[in-house]
């Protein structure tokens, strides 16, 4: 015979699958417990056994391993490559400056996400703090209540519950008395489910949260009261298996975009050293006293700032969204995402409604209006809240008291039948006419009707009515009296027989208050919705037609793959996540919100995964964000920085690799036609180093508000068409700059003065890149050349012009040219404008402006 003190056998895995369940008797004996609960020794030795009943907790990356991670970023790769080939090569001055924007990258990356991750830590909470246990000091004295924290409860524990309470544990009901139970974090069900303790299972199907006699950690008490055996504890639980078991998500949205960027350019990096090599060799006889310039000219081409502009802009959105609007981005990259997303999955509970009802109207048997039929409801909801010793009114009785405010006071309270989940009815008893009292019984229609003197057509004829109103996604309570002769008898559920039918009220969910103008929001941004949703198909569909969303052809998870479907009712946690990644493999850029344990593989699943502050610690710490409040406007604002972000980091790129191509052209070919390098690697990493401190303004732009209008994705394709285009035009303004010197200017002979050359060449492409940055914005003219590009540009356009008068640019090679030179460049960078705008203006014609967006189906 085992000792008192011995662990009890470990539970069954659960499956999912309920066909034998155990009995509470076989519980009990299982567990080696009673109804009289646990000796304190014996929770002692299984406390030490199994370990406290705490969920795992998340463990956060140290600044450090956040550092490390950002190199894995393909751009900060090869620019540490970059570096250390220029320090082989004792380039000093350029490995110095490549290894500088490495780190720094890497720091405003690593303290942007570590003080996201310190934000989510001030959020974290417990499941439940305290519980009601039973314990017995030893096996002969009677168990007491006690309160104890919940961490150290154990399976074999007796627990009691009471409205409000938190479920510690996973619980098999032992005894149960109008128990009712939120568990929308685990089944996103809005609605209370009724649970009772009779070892009944529940229909086919039903899976482990439809079984009545078992409630599981993550819910709380919504009315009555129980006593439950403790199953499962900590790590054991569902609600903590929810979140080792996560889907696994793909490439997001920004991975894939900029990797696909960055691996285009990056072979085109790695190509270009050995063909400059390489044709230095043949034609010029020249020999590894090139390779720093070829390595400058890689380093040119390379969008060196890309890492630090990225970081800066999403950076700073982040800092925006969590001062403005109470938004954590908790990985930086997911705000670039939020820009991309084109559908929006979410629940409706909490987020389109309040997780509320209100009292929509009262009908009589003919579905007329019916104001005595409210009256009556009220009067019975309120007189069963003052008589049946209830802590709270259920949401429902709420809504009653809310809707008919003062109706029960004008009645005097006899006795009530408080609610019973099996029996599906709560009756008042108030004080009729002399000498009669009256019963007032409301609850579920079957139930209802069942107990009213109808004869059987009308009984069927207002069942079908109150089955309409149900699939036109209202809640129905059924409202019935009868007058009793006064007596001094307690009141039973045996007399609720013979009742008069006196009508129905009908609830709708309460919508959300911003909830509306967010939907129209966010479908002016193209953000299409979808309403995947635990709850009944008909509820659903009427509050998207409460809030002006076409609700379309409503279907079932089960009975349907059709992604283009607006509401998807009756989910499971799996359905979620299987319909989310559809819609990510084809091609979609997806958002998921979500709240509960039954989300989690869905967050896991979507590009970006979306929790609100309140939402449970799993959830939270699975999403990529976190709101303040759960609320549409608040993910609005969040798309609109993320493409405010992504807008100014696509207009970078395009702006600085359209430029550096042009240039690398024009170097390349310059390098085969003279007799000297076209510049210096002192120079070229000159001309970077100002091109890209004027392109941190790119940071601090404010684009234009079509980008802001459309999901926005950096798509390798478009990326190449565009700077194919406009790098060609560069690439013709330099060598037009090198026709200006060899024949207008001081003859054929210029191209033997490399001083000159180096000089005017170094003049034109930064000015040239000042003008690419004015007239290269997205949606931006010139006329709109004030703000932080505007006020840079100018700056670079005035470096451009001075730097070769002053003791630094003789330093580096350069001396002052003549004023004729100046006014021909002029001219040059006159019809070089001309030429962008209208590049860009056919360019728009033809391929459309940023066309970023992804059709379904496309990468």
């Amino acid at each position: 015979m085992a000792s008192e003190t011995a662990a009890p056998s470990a539970p069954p895995p659960d499956t999912g699958t309920h066909t034998r369940e155990p009995t509470s008797l076989q519980e009990l004996r299982r567990l080696e417990s009673s109804l009289r609960g646990l000796t304190d020794e014996e929770a002692e030795a299984r406390l030490a056994d199994i370990g406290e009943n705490t969920l795992p907790e998340a463990r956060t990356p140290s600044w450090a391993r956040l550092f490390v991670r950002g190199l894995r970023d393909p751009f900060t790769t090869v620019l540490l490559c970059l570096g250390l080939v220029s320090a082989t090569v004792t380039a000093w001055g350029t490995a110095g400056v490549i290894l500088s924007l490495v780190v720094v990258s890497c720091v405003l990356r690593a303290t942007g996400e570590h003080r996201a991750d310190r934000s989510m830590a001030a959020l974290r909470d417990l499941v439940a703090a305290t519980a009601t246990v039973l314990r017995r000091p030893d096996g002969d004295r009677p168990p007491t209540e006690r309160e104890i924290p919940s961490a150290e409860l154990v399976p074999g524990d007796v627990i009691r519950l009471a409205p409000g309470d938190l479920v510690p544990a996973d619980v098999r009901l032992l005894r149960a008395s109008g128990l009712t139970v939120h568990q929308a974090a685990l089944t996103g069900e809005s609605e209370p489910v009724a649970k009772y303790a009779l070892d009944v299972p529940g229909p086919p199907g039903a899976g482990p949260f439809g079984q009545p006699y078992l409630c599981f950690q993550g819910s709380s008490v919504a009315s009555g009261g129980a006593t439950a055996l403790v199953l499962r504890t900590g790590a054991r639980t569902r609600f903590a298996r929810a979140q080792t078991r996560p889907a696994r998500r793909g490439a997001s949205a920004f991975d894939r975009s900029v990797h696909g960027i960055s691996w285009v350019l990056i072979r085109f990096m790695l190509l270009t050293p050995p063909l400059v090599l390489m044709a230095n060799v043949a034609l010029r006889g020249r020999g590894l006293e090139t390779l720093p310039f070829a390595v400058a000219v890689a380093v040119g081409l390379t969008p060196e700032m890309l890492p630090v502009i990225v970081t800066t802009c999403l950076a700073r959105g982040a800092s925006l969204l969590a001062r403005g609007h109470g938004v954590i981005v908790k990985r930086l990259p997911a705000l670039h995402d939020l820009g991309a997303i084109d559908v929006l999955c979410l629940d409706k509970t909490g987020t389109l409604t309040q997780d509320r009802p209100v009292v929509e109207r009262a009908l009589d048997a003919d579905g007329n209006d019916a104001p005595d039929v409210l009256h009556w409801a009220a009067t019975g909801a309120w007189w069963t809240l003052q008589l049946a010793d209830l802590p709270e009114p259920d949401v429902l009785d709420e809504a009653l008291l809310d809707a008919a405010e003062g109706a029960g006071e004008s009645h005097e309270g006899v006795a009530a039948l408080p609610f019973d989940p099996v029996r599906r009815l709560a009756t008042a008893v108030v004080r009729g006419s002399l000498g009669t009292h009256t019963l007032v019984v409301k609850g579920a229609p079957e139930d209802v009707l069942e107990r009213c003197a109808l004869d059987p057509a009308e009984r069927e004829r207002l069942l079908t009515r109150a089955a309409h109103e149900a699939e036109d996604g209202l809640r129905l309570l059924a409202v019935a009296t009868a007058d009793r002769p006064v007596r001094i008898a307690p009141y039973t559920p045996a007399d609720e027989r013979g009742l008069t039918f006196r009508g129905f009220v009908t609830f709708r969910d309460a919508l959300a208050p911003t909830a509306a103008q967010a939907l129209r929001d966010l479908a002016a941004h193209g953000v299409a919705v979808r309403i995947l949703t635990g709850d009944h198909s008909g509820t659903a569909a009427r509050a998207c037609r409460d809030l002006g969303l076409d609700p379309g052809d409503v279907r079932t998870a089960r009975a349907t793959d059709d992604l283009t479907a607006t509401v998807v009712a009756r989910c499971t946690p799996e359905d979620k996540a299987r319909i989310v990644t559809a819609l990510r493999t084809a091609g979609h850029t997806v958002g998921f919100l979500g709240d509960g344990v039954n989300d989690v593989p869905a967050l896991h699943a979507a590009d970006v995964g979306i929790a609100p502050r309140d939402a449970v610690d799993v959830a939270r710490e699975s999403a990529d964000v976190v709101l303040a409040h759960k609320d549409l406007t608040a993910i609005d604002h969040a798309v609109t920085a993320g493409r405010h972000s992504s807008g100014n980091i696509a207009t970078y790129l395009r702006v600085t690799l359209s430029s550096n191509l042009g240039n690398v052209a024009a170097m390349l070919a310059a390098g085969l036609l003279l007799p000297f390098l076209p510049m210096f690697p002192a120079q070229v990493l000159a001309q970077n180093l100002c091109f890209d401190a004027a392109q941190l303004a790119f940071a601090h732009d404010r684009p234009a508000a079509g980008v802001l209008a459309r999901p926005t994705v950096l798509r390798p394709r478009d990326f190449l068409r565009f700077i194919t285009w406009f790098g060609a035009l560069n690439a013709i303004a330099d060598l037009a700059t090198f026709g200006v010197l060899a024949l207008t200017l001081y003859g054929p002979d210029t191209l033997e003065d490399e001083t000159v050359f180096h000089s005017a060449w170094f003049i034109e492409n930064l000015l040239t890149q000042a003008l690419v940055m004015l007239l290269l914005r997205s949606g931006r003219s010139i006329a709109e050349g004030r703000g932080p590009v505007g006020r840079a540009a100018a700056v670079l356009a005035g470096v451009g012009l001075l730097l070769p008068l002053t003791p630094l640019g003789t330093l580096l090679g350069m001396i002052a040219l003549p004023l004729k030179y100046y006014l021909l460049l002029s001219a040059v960078l006159a019809l070089y404008a001309i030429a962008l705008w209208a590049g860009r203006a056919g360019y728009e014609r033809r391929w459309g402006e940023g066309r970023q967006s992804p059709r379904p189906g496309q990468p």
